[in-house]
Parts: structure tokens; sequence; C-alpha cells
């Protein structure tokens, strides 16, 4: 049977990046498991248990050398992955073979790795994030000053500008990327508590010394690179704890659904172009299409997304007592799979957003065929210095306005609004001043100013604290 004949996850073919699924491999799974034995080993020599650094010595030389056939083999038999990897391990080191796992009970390798797997797919996060702000950021300078259409209920409105609109995309994204950072900064590993939580075996092993063991438990955080470990804890470390992250995750394919959707809508209005390569088709069947593609895709994985943070909320809810086994089948498929997702999805966003389109042209052309409705209530104000009556001008505003979107809409005239003000008596102003207000730069208020303000004081900082240098997008299809 050949590859071809049995599922493989999209996940792995079509959408998140080969570092990503590294990170949920059975290899860094296992060589984290080892990792953890050996900090063990080593506090347990440390504070005097009888374990020598010869022991030591060859669990280090093997740690990156795992003997999957044996542990495989091993787990047909016992039906335990834990055991069936602490026996593998015993193999290739027969002097360390005894005090493998000593003390410990399967959560101290399976939650601590999977605590260690969250730290390192943030960071991932973080820096694709970084790079998709980024690549924003120098989009929303280089547009802050072209106006576009600005909407409410997907109805025109008031005027804003190409940039300021990115900076919305921005701060959707920054949101996110601040949320994570705090989750990353609470996060704790389990430690090594024990079957119930109560550390029982370790009493046992340190003939009552409780002060060793909690010196134990902060010398593996350290030794693994974390601050420190749950203070209270069953046999499991609080589900709650991926509930919170699948939450932050479910918020990064949120701001990414947002701009997917506007960026579809801007290309339906031909305003802007997610990046459309030379021999792209887009359609089957209708040669001419451009279809945004990409931006569909983000929509698509984002709500897989949303919808799976569900799956770690409902599964810390249901925790019985100090621990239940149904957490596992679902956690190891909701929780790698929702880090997937978004590594998608942001491996999508820096592409889109690392080549958009902007037709200049259209975008002031749509504003200029709404500008005169928009520019109503300055001719009106205009007018009231001249002499006009506020009252009469508004109901002339409004008939005419009127008039002239239904020769638009029912005729498919052009808007003659203008034409029809200056040759009403009411309004004591001549064409030219009229026209003097239809330049669209009087319509878009502080957008340039907040463009600027808004990357100098919120953008900038945090890609100052999370980029680490250029990031490519491994877009596969």
């Amino acid at each position: 049977m050949s590859q071809k004949d049995i599922y493989i996850s999209p996940f792995s073919t079509r959408y998140s990046s080969k570092e990503m699924q590294g990170i949920f491999s059975e290899s860094f799974k296992f060589k984290t498991w080892r990792k953890l034995w050996i900090a063990l080993a080593k506090a347990e020599k440390e504070l005097g248990l009888d374990i020598t650094d010869e022991q030591i010595a060859e669990l280090e030389a093997f740690k990156d050398d795992i003997n999957f056939e044996v542990a495989e083999e091993r787990e047909r038999i016992v039906r335990h992955d834990v055991m069936s990897h602490v026996y593998a391990y015993g193999q290739q080191c027969p002097n360390a073979e005894p005090i493998i796992h000593l003390g410990a009970t399967s959560c101290y390798v399976g939650d601590n790795t999977d605590v260690v797997i969250m730290k390192e797919a943030s960071e991932i996060m973080l820096q694709k994030a970084a790079q998709v702000v980024k690549n924003l950021s120098e989009f929303a300078k280089e547009y802050k000053e072209l106006p576009c259409l600005g909407y409410t209920h997907l109805q025109p409105a008031q005027l804003t500008t190409v940039g300021k609109r990115a900076t919305l995309w921005i701060y959707e994204l920054v949101q996110d990327m601040e949320e994570l950072e705090h989750r990353m900064e609470k996060l704790l590993m389990l430690g090594s508590k024990g079957t119930t939580g109560t550390q029982a075996s370790f009493v046992e092993l340190f003939e009552g010394d409780s002060a060793k063991i909690k010196k134990m438990e902060e010398m593996i955080a350290a030794d693994m690179g974390f601050d420190g470990v749950v203070p209270v804890s069953g046999q499991t470390y609080s589900r709650k704890v991926d509930a919170y992250f699948l939450a932050v995750l479910s918020g990064f394919a949120q701001s990414a659904y947002k701009f997917s959707n506007d960026m579809r809508l801007l290309q339906s209005f031909e305003e802007m172009e997610e990046p459309f390569e030379k021999n792209q088709i887009g359609s089957s069947a209708m040669p001419y299409k451009r279809n945004p593609m990409r931006s569909e895709r983000i929509s698509a994985l984002a709500r897989y997304v949303i919808v799976d943070s569900l799956n770690p909320a409902l599964t810390a809810g249901t925790q019985w007592f100090e621990r239940t086994l149904d957490d596992s089948a679902n956690k190891r498929i909701s929780v790698a799979e929702a880090f997937l997702a978004v590594d998608a999805i942001l491996n999508i966003y820096m592409n889109v957003t690392a080549g958009l389109v902007v037709y200049d042209k259209v975008v002031t052309r749509r504003v200029m065929e709404k500008l005169p409705f928009m520019a109503t209530e300055n001719i009106m104000m205009k007018s009231v210095k001249k002499g006009g009556n506020r009252q009469e001008l508004h109901e002339g505003l409004r008939t005419h306005s009127h008039a002239a979107a239904a020769k638009v809409k029912l005729e498919g005239g052009v808007n003659d609004l203008i034409e029809r003000i200056a040759a009403d008596p009411a309004f004591p102003l001549t064409l030219e001043e009229i026209e003097a207000e239809l330049n669209p730069s009087l319509y878009i208020g502080r957008s340039a100013e907040q463009v600027d303000e808004f990357i100098a004081e919120i953008a900038e900082p945090i890609v100052a604290r999370c980029y680490k240098g250029n990031v490519e997008s491994e877009l596969k299809v």
C-alpha cells in the first residue's frame, strides 16, 4: 500500500510549514521525553539519590537517537506508550535503565512535553505574525494619504485612506500577539507531581524531605527553560491551559478572517488584489478570472480554528477529579491542528501582504462617484456663510441627492448632483466654488497622522520584540 492509498492530513501536504510540523512530530516529542528523563535524573542525583555520572552520560549519549522500531514493537505488547519508550531507552542504556523515569508518572513526560511544544509553536507564530505586521506597516505608510471609500453596513460612508484601513488589520493582529505573549509569560511546566498530584513517590524517594522535592522541580524547570512549575495539580496540568492557548489561536484566526474577507470584497470592487502569479489559473471554465483563492483559504482555515477552539474548553470542563483519560485522543488532535492551521493561515497572510496590489485609479474613480454626496455638508455650511437658510438648503440637498441617485441607479447615468446644486438659485455658490469642495483629501480627517502615530507607537514596538529577521512564507499550493 502506497502513501496515495491512505489518508494523509492536508496540514502535512498542503498547508502548514515544515517548521511547525517538526514541532508536532514524533521525533520532537520523544526527544523531549528523553530530555525530561535526563533532567529528572540529574536533579535526583544532585539531591542525593543513588544515580551515577556514568548513568547520566549514557542517557545523554542516546538522547537524540530514538530506536522507534523497538518502542513500537514493545507498545504492541504492553499497550502503553510511555513504558514502551522507557523500555526502548533502557535497551540502549542498560546501565541507566534502572533509574529511567524514577518516581515519575506518564504525565511527567507527556504533559511537560506538551507544554514545551506549545511554547515552541507559539514562538514560531509570533515571528510569523511579526512579519505580517511589518509587511502591513510598510503598506500602510505607503498608502496613508490615498483616499478611499469607507464603509459602514457595507454602504459607502465617510472617506478613509487605504493605509489607514491597513492599520485596522494590523491592530487586530497586534492584540492577538500581545495576548499570546501574556499566555507564554504565564506558562509553567507541570513538574513532577506523581499519579494524583501529591508527589507521594518522591516523599518515599527523598525520605520525606519536602525541600528536596521542591528543589527537584525547580531544577527540572530551569533545565527545560521555564521559570517554574504549577503550584498544585492532579496527575495532569489543568486542561484550561490548552483552552487558553486555543482561545488565543482562535483570535489569530478571527483577525486573519477579517482581513481575508475585506480583501475578497476589495478584489470584487477591483480596488485591491492579492498577488496573482504569471501562470496562475483563476478558473477552469472562465480564463479571465482572477479569484482571491489565498484569501479564501485563510477564511476556510480560520473557520476551522474558531470551531476547534471549543474542544479544549469542553475537555477542561470534563476532567473528573485528579484525571481522566478522555482528554488524550481529543487533545492530541485539537491542539496540534489548531497550531498547524494558524501556522498555515499566517503563511498565507505573509504571502498576500508581501505582494498586495492597489489599483489607485479605480480607488479614486470610486471615491469621485460618491464624493458629491459626501461633500453636501461642506456645501451647505459654505452656503449658510454666504447668507443661505440652513433648513431650506438641507431640503434642497435632500431633493437633489435623491434625484441624482435615481439617475445613476435607474437610468445608468452619471452623478450630476453638483450640476443640480449649481443650477439651484437657493445656493449662493458658483460651480467653481462647489467643485472646490470635491477634493478627496478634505474628507480623510487625521488618517495619515493616525497611520504614522500607530506605526510608531504600537506596530514598531511589537515588531522589535518578536521579529527575528525575514520569515519566508512556505506557501505550497
